[in-house]
């Protein structure tokens, strides 16, 4: 009980609201690294897929583990959005006591003290939704809700081939919603849950529309078993910012969980989209400014941004407005460009922007988001969600 108080208090203590500053402060007096987000650019790709929403009927319930922020969240929200998502119950906790009801949980949950917290979250509110996929971890959690007397709406989640979570769509999954059936009163089936998230950022478009229809024909199968149970299915939750372009005409899901689009990094931007070569029907609206810090040999300069500040799984960060600098990770600390002829002079004290190569961790590593507003700075948006991986 001890340790479930001071972990709770930790959560509480977290900021979520923005900070809105005395003056506005030129994006130049920064200190840096520090983390921009362009505010137009930003705005400008949550009414796109506002749209996209409603154009299409699909609802959009964007991924917040990819902001992290409740300022963000509501403001998708106000445009409309279904709801959120959340990677993780530490992540719920922080938007629900931010005000935000409608939230979807689509990792499962296993651990006893995890579940005791479902079960609370629950408790305070009823448009909570969690994913499962094992009957261990159903009867646990029901277990928990039958204490509290409380009922929680749940999605199965299908394995769409990535062998990450999930269960097949086959005589598994029928013995676990019979099993729901006969045993949980506590939990409403709502629908499932299919993400194929290794399809999101195949660059060729065909190849990952094609890979994604086989991807999302487990979830079309899992449906049929479920309906020919006997068993309504409201709620078909998946997809993301890659799959947009053909989630209507697949017609399979009815809420994509895109998190990515609302800021872009360099992986979505050269991904072929169903309009060209990259995809931007999105703007890169987020930005690391790092400072020019020394010059040890005359071909290469050394930024004040290394792993600590940017994160990648696959290519290096991007100058933007700048061409004929090319950075390699330095360190945790640094990062070294090589200067190949620069399309303007450098020099010590410059502060630069760099493309992030993936927001998703990239955002992990910081506290707060400098909203830049025409070259000036008056809010700061709390990362309040930094770091709750539990």
């Amino acid at each position: 009980m001890e340790f479930d108080q001071w972990f709770n208090a930790q959560l509480n203590a977290r900021p979520i609201d923005p900070i809105r500053l005395a003056e506005p402060v030129p994006v130049a007096d920064l200190p840096t690294p520090a983390l921009l987000l362009d505010e137009a650019r930003f705005e400008a790709n949550l009414a796109r897929m506002a749209l996209w929403s409603k154009t299409t009927g699909i609802a959009l319930r964007p991924h917040s583990k990819m902001h992290k922020c409740p300022v963000i969240a509501h403001r998708q929200l106000a445009l409309g959005a279904e709801g959120i998502c959340c990677a993780k119950v530490s992540e719920a906790e922080v938007m629900q006591r931010a005000g935000i009801e409608s939230i979807l949980i689509t990792s499962p949950v296993v651990d006893q003290r995890t579940i005791t917290r479902v079960s609370e979250l629950a408790r305070q509110n009823a448009q909570l939704i969690v994913v499962v996929d094992h009957p261990e971890a159903v009867m646990r959690l029901e277990a928990a809700l039958a204490q509290t007397r409380t009922t929680l709406k749940i999605l199965i989640d299908i394995d769409p081939g990535l062998g990450r979570t999930g269960i097949a769509p086959n005589e598994a999954l029928l013995a676990l919603l019979q099993m729901i059936d006969r045993d949980c009163p506590h939990l409403m089936f709502l629908g499932l849950q299919t993400y194929a998230g290794h399809c999101m950022h195949i660059p060729e478009f065909d190849k990952r529309k094609s890979k994604y229809q086989r991807a999302l024909a487990a979830g079309a199968e899992a449906r049929n078993v479920v309906e020919r149970a006997g068993h309504s299915v409201q709620l078909m939750s998946g997809g993301g910012t890659g799959s947009i372009d053909f989630e209507a005409e697949l017609g399979i899901l009815n809420e994509i969980q895109a998190g990515s689009y609302a800021f872009m990094d360099i992986e979505y931007r050269d991904i072929e989209s169903n309009n060209g070569p990259t995809f931007e029907d999105f703007s890169v609206a987020l930005t690391v400014l790092v400072t020019l810090i020394s010059q040890p040999k005359p071909r290469t300069v050394t930024v004040d941004a290394g792993f600590k500040s940017l994160a990648s799984d696959k290519m290096p960060p991007q100058f933007k407005d700048v061409d004929g600098l090319n950075y390699y990770w330095g360190g945790d600390e640094h990062g070294i460009v090589a200067l190949d002829n620069p399309s303007r002079t450098l020099q010590l004290g410059d502060k630069l922007e760099l493309l992030t190569p993936h927001c998703d961790p990239t955002v992990n590593l910081h506290d707060y988001y400098y909203v830049v507003r025409d070259g000036y700075v008056q809010e700061l948006w709390p990362i309040s969600t930094r770091g709750c991986s539990q």
